[in-house]
Formats: C-alpha cells, structure tokens, sequence
C-alpha cells in the first residue's frame, strides 16, 4: 500500500517525524561523511533527508514515484525533484556516487525493477543506502506513520533482495526504538530511547539500514524499454 504524498510531507512536518529525521540523519552521516563533489539521488520521499547534503553534493536530485506523487522542493528555490517511473529511471548510467532510498523500497509494485534501475544509474565505487521498515518491529504494526505502510523486511530478506539484484551488503545500521506515538515524553527521551534498545532490544528497531555498493563485475540484463528515457539533470545543489 503507497502512502499518499501529502501524508508523507505532513508526517515530517509533526514533532514525531522531526525526531525520526534526526535520528536517521545522524545514521547516515556516520556512513556517507562528506559527499562534497559528489552526486546524490534519493528515490521515494528522501527530501527530509537530502537537504542535509545541498551544500555538498555537486548535483542533488529527489526522484518521487508516479505511485505516491510529487511535491515541489526545496521551497522558494530552484526545483531539485522530479516524477518518475520506478522502472525508468531519468538518469544516465553510471552517473550517481550515492542513492538514497527512503518510503520507497516497502510500497514500490516491482522492487526488482527498481533495483535494476538503481544499479544502472549507481557509479562502480558509489553506494547504496536503503531505510526500510524491520519485520519483527513495532513501526510496522502502526500505520499512523509512513513506515507503517506497505511490506516491512527482515534483516535476511534485505540481504537476499540486494545480493539477487547485484549488489554487495556492507553495512548495518537499526533506528527508531522508541513507540512510534506523538507523545512529547517519548519525543524528549528518543535519544536515550535508541541508545538503549540498540542494546537491550536490537531486533525491535523500526527501521533497518542497510549500505550496499553495486557488483561491478556483474552484468545486467538487457530489459525491453518502454522507449526513449527523458533525462533529468539537476541542477547544482
């Protein structure tokens, strides 16, 4: 089930969700550091997460699926996102250093096309970053939230689903231990709440984390293409 856009942008725009943004932009900062001259993509609803990186990154792109729709970003700037067939992606081989995947890997109808898609447009040393909701955590039981929504995965699934579209697994990473309610105790106390689920209850995190980098020794398979794919060229973030 796709979350609606208007949902996703009012989910982030709660306390709830501003919380969840920092926690997981501390996670991906701990992976991706500086991606100063670097091209950055992110596919799904990554925009809460991609203006960290806007005065890095030398082209910056929000890929959003027709499925779920699209919102005008940033604000009062130049537009850096685009609607986009999860099966055809507007970028030219090779081209990205670093995608993003954010409320987009649980709800898409093909995740294998996807992928394809994603390992075409990734660079030989570039890398992969998907959020996805965990099998076994409570975010998955409350559809009050995006994560909520669509099929949630196990740490297992993620791997076979990555190493089956070419891609290699290198890093793990859990977040968001903490009830997935609006309540501004729980908000005050979401970092304790994730330092000690992490130890106490690591299998119950809302969201795992997985970096991956594409096998450059692999070779793709040819697909039949709907037709000529329009490209989008970002401009510099």
């Amino acid at each position: 089930m796709n979350v609606d856009i208007i949902d996703l942008r009012e989910f982030y725009a709660r306390p709830l969700g501003t919380v969840v943004r920092r926690i997981i932009v501390q996670r991906l900062r701990a992976r991706w550091g500086d991606v100063r001259g670097m091209a950055v993509f992110g596919f799904g609803y990554a925009v809460p997460y991609l203006g960290v990186f806007r005065n890095e990154a030398t082209r910056l792109g929000a890929l959003m699926p027709t499925s779920q729709g699209v919102v005008a970003w940033p604000q009062n700037q130049p537009r850096q996102a685009v609607l986009v067939q999860e099966d055809e992606l507007p970028l030219s081989d090779s081209c990205a250093d670093r995608v993003l995947v954010v409320h987009g890997v649980e709800t898409t109808e093909n995740t294998a096309a996807l992928l394809r898609e994603v390992w075409r447009v990734l660079a030989p040393e570039g890398r992969l970053i998907l959020v996805v909701p965990n099998r076994t955590g409570i975010w998955a039981r409350f559809d009050t939230t995006p994560f909520g929504h669509g099929r949630p995965y196990s740490r297992g699934q993620l791997t076979r689903l990555l190493r089956e579209a070419m891609f290699t697994p290198l890093n793990w990473d859990q977040a968001l231990y903490m009830p997935p309610f609006n309540w501004p105790v729980l908000l005050r106390s979401a970092i304790a709440w994730e330092r000690v689920g992490a130890i106490l209850w690591p299998g119950l995190c809302g969201v795992n984390i997985i970096e991956a980098t594409k096998q450059v020794y692999a070779v793709m398979p040819e697909t039949k293409r709907k037709g000529v794919r329009a490209r989008f060229h970002p401009i510099p973030a």
